[in-house]
């Protein structure tokens, strides 16, 4: 969390409000966040440059310039990339970085200051391996019923565990996916190999589904997840499963379980996914 419609929505908004100003100035007040050169070199390679828009694959963001360098961003738990009018709109918000542009600001805010940027090519390999070697993306034409079978059939994992593998797969995390296997019927714990075409077909088509219902709703926010405009999604009212263990799933009434998978929370109904 983010995930990929939340991410998205963040690009969305951002991209058209940044499109085309420089950046005058980079202010970090954490320079830990910066991942792969210095605090100083990141803001003095950055400054001066003119941003051409705000690009995402899978979970991050690759705000890209004119000039050699631009820069990505990885959100992980709490992080978020704010666009302000005016200086001071978004004070007391844990903003930690701050790109003063011709005209407005671009804020990188983070609780649990978890998140990661880098300096990069603005063309070329970035050098970053997770971003480097994501799988498609889940929302992208490459990104079909036949890849998705001959993915679950070429492994033995459990299934959920392979659909959050960024390799195979860009932009799923817990919340999606676990909503996904809920709408097609399986269970997240079962081995990959044994899914059906039939039930991969579901399966693609439940993931696109839960992706766009996100999308459409502004993203998820469970705890702090906000847009670039500083706004909560709205989809946690849309959730089925993720977050609702203990209470009657909302197609057969059977309580929601709630088990660990490789460390994370895993819901499901144990009757309407087998």
């Amino acid at each position: 969390m983010p995930e990929l419609p939340e991410v998205e929505t963040i690009r969305a908004f951002l991209d058209e409000r940044v499109r085309g100003k420089a950046i005058t100035a980079v202010e970090i007040g954490l320079p830990r966040l910066i991942k792969n050169t210095t605090a100083d070199r990141f803001a003095a390679a950055l400054t001066g440059q003119t941003l051409e828009g705000v690009e995402r694959r899978g979970k991050y963001l690759f705000v890209r310039c004119r000039g050699p360098w631009s820069f990505l961003v990885h959100l992980r738990m709490t992080g978020s990339l704010l666009y302000e009018e005016k200086p001071g709109q978004y004070a007391g918000r844990a903003i930690h970085l701050i790109f003063t542009l011709s005209e407005g600001r671009l804020l990188y805010r983070d609780i649990r200051t978890l998140g990661c940027l880098w300096l990069v090519p603005s063309e070329g390999a970035t050098g970053v391996k997770g971003y480097d070697n994501l799988g498609p993306d889940a929302i992208s034409p490459d990104f079909t019923t036949d890849r998705l079978y001959d993915l679950l059939k070429g492994c033995h994992r459990p299934v959920k565990t392979l659909l959050l593998d960024q390799t195979k797969v860009a932009g799923l995390g817990n919340i999606y996916v676990d909503e996904a296997l809920f709408r097609a019927g399986i269970r997240p714990l079962r081995h990959s190999d044994t899914v059906t075409k039939k039930e991969a077909a579901r399966l693609h088509e439940a993931i696109v589904a839960v992706l766009q219902e996100g999308l459409e709703h502004g993203g998820t926010t469970i705890r702090n997840f906000i847009s670039g405009n500083g706004k909560e999604g709205q989809n946690q009212d849309n959730l089925r499963v993720y977050g609702r263990e203990g209470t009657p799933c909302t197609v057969c009434g059977t309580t929601i379980e709630y088990t660990k998978l490789n460390g994370r929370g895993t819901h499901y109904c144990p009757k309407c996914q087998s």
